[in-house]
């Protein structure tokens, strides 16, 4: 009987070292045909290498949305307004790395206001990041609206750059390659009285306290009392940068 039993085990024992060998065997072929070599996971880990060298595609729709825009704002330079979309993604990156304001020039109050907030949020979490070696592969209009009040075109540049975050209590870690997408929304405001209330838009909303600001001209909020800057209606500004 014991010889029955040991006779068993063993055959189980080849049983499972059968089936492991299958199993590797199969996952050395899937891996191979995958990507190119027997070790799944080093085929997953170059995957990942190759997907952070390789730029984010870009939703376009430069070819449809241009020519509305033209026909709404014969002025508008599409070279134009690509480059300040790029240039104004650089310095909003720079002064969130530095911490500092003045890196961000040439910006509408909403961007600033935007930055700040950033900045500010970094500092109560003492985290810093870091940008380098920024390049921008491809910017394209993505989506182009005439809504109550206002008009907005939005540019989508794909981003590269080595990245890192961290707290400031520790030690600043290696950077790493990272493809990204950012959306720069541009606003036209025609009409401040059409303004849906969930658009708000400094100079037409108090940045502090949200209340809408009825005398474009004030230089303090009626209900908070702080200082604010005026809009310029009928003036494209950029009015938010956000990462997609």
């Amino acid at each position: 009987m014991r010889e029955g039993i040991l006779t068993g085990l063993l055959v189980l024992m080849m049983g499972a070292g059968i089936g492991v060998f299958y199993i590797r065997w199969k996952l050395r072929r899937i891996s191979r045909a995958a990507f190119g070599t027997d070790s799944l996971i080093e085929g997953i880990k170059k995957q990942g290498e190759l997907v952070e060298e390789r730029p984010k595609s870009v939703s376009a729709m430069t070819r449809i949305c241009l020519p509305r825009i033209i026909r709404d704002f014969p002025e508008f330079s599409y070279e134009e307004f690509r480059q300040k979309s790029e240039n104004q993604l650089k310095e909003a990156l720079g002064a969130v790395e530095s911490q500092d304001m003045a890196c961000l020039k040439n910006a509408s109050p909403d961007l600033k206001d935007q930055i700040r907030l950033r900045i500010a949020d970094d500092k109560r979490q003492g985290v810093r990041v870091r940008f380098q070696n920024i390049r921008i592969h491809q910017s394209a209009i993505s989506r182009y609206e005439k809504g109550d009040g206002c008009c907005t075109v939005v540019f989508q540049s794909a981003v590269e750059y080595r990245y890192a975050r961290w707290k400031k209590e520790e030690k600043e870690p290696e950077l790493k390659k990272k493809q990204t997408r950012y959306d720069m929304e541009w606003v036209y405001v025609q009409d401040v009285e059409k303004l849906p209330d969930n658009r708000k838009v400094t100079g037409v909303n108090c940045p502090n306290c949200g209340a809408p600001l009825k005398n474009l001209g004030a230089k303090f909020c009626e209900y908070c009392g702080l200082a604010v800057e005026t809009i310029n209606i009928r003036v494209w500004s950029l009015y938010h940068i956000e990462e997609n």
